[in-house]
């Protein structure tokens, strides 16, 4: 997680150095003004206070998701080349053997493996219930802050029309100062709302991307684990029979 701090801190200080620098920059004609600086005016636009809010969700969400796709990058085991060397071991150096193997193996994969390994002793049975029980430990760890994604996946719009709501309040105050609908009277506060919404509309897509990306991961990863899972217990059951 820490690797996420360090995101979301570098993060931070650029979006709020961005913000210094939009105030201090004078206003030029949108003809002349480049992508990122149409971008930091709409941002204004929409209220900075307000939009910073609906940024920030999407820093935490971005860092999150890059921990993540770090983590489950990490975890990722060539499972035929471990069931084959663990197959390997046991047949020429048995558990032991067996046991160094994943030892010297990332992933949860090859923990999930040296966890059976060490009931193997106590019989097929005590091996099966290892191999489930850590399994489901090591699932926690590959669904670990999923969870915090998808709230911010239904944050971000959320956030996004209430600041219509607001900004449509605003140009009903407006037009109640004024006594008067004239488009020119109410333009700020329908602009304000449009651009909450868009803005918070854009973060729940971009972080939908990501979630859906890692939550597609995690199913391979868990669907490789239940495969390799019945694999090591047939190796064992037939290492048993030898």
């Amino acid at each position: 997680m820490k690797k996420a701090v360090n995101v979301l801190t570098i993060t931070g200080f650029m979006f709020f150095g961005a913000i210094q620098s939009t105030f201090a920059q004078e206003a030029t004609s949108e003809e002349a003004q480049t992508f990122h600086q149409q971008l930091k005016q709409r941002f204004i636009e929409g209220d900075p206070m307000f939009m910073g809010v609906v940024l920030v969700t999407l820093i935490l969400g971005l860092a999150i998701a890059i921990e993540r796709i770090i983590y489950l990058n990490m975890a990722t085991t060539n499972t035929k080349k471990l069931v084959a060397k663990v197959d390997d071991a046991l047949s020429s150096g048995g558990v032991e053997a067996a046991k160094e193997v994943c030892r010297n193996t990332k992933g949860p994969v090859a923990s999930i493996f040296y966890q059976g390994l060490e009931r193997a002793d106590e019989g097929i049975d005590a091996a099966e219930k290892a191999v489930v029980g850590y399994g489901g430990v090591q699932m926690g760890l590959l669904e670990k802050n999923i969870s915090w994604i998808s709230l911010f996946i239904a944050l971000a719009p959320m956030l996004g029309f209430m600041g219509t709501v607001i900004g449509m309040i605003s140009a009903f105050d407006s037009i109640a100062v004024a006594n008067d609908i004239s488009p020119a009277v109410v333009a700020g506060g329908i602009k304000q709302a449009l651009l909450t919404t868009v803005f918070g509309l854009i973060v729940a897509i971009i972080l939908q991307i990501f979630y859906n990306y890692i939550v597609s991961k995690v199913d391979g990863i868990v669907n490789n684990m239940e495969d390799s899972s019945i694999t090591l217990i047939d190796l064992l059951a037939k290492y048993k029979k030898n």
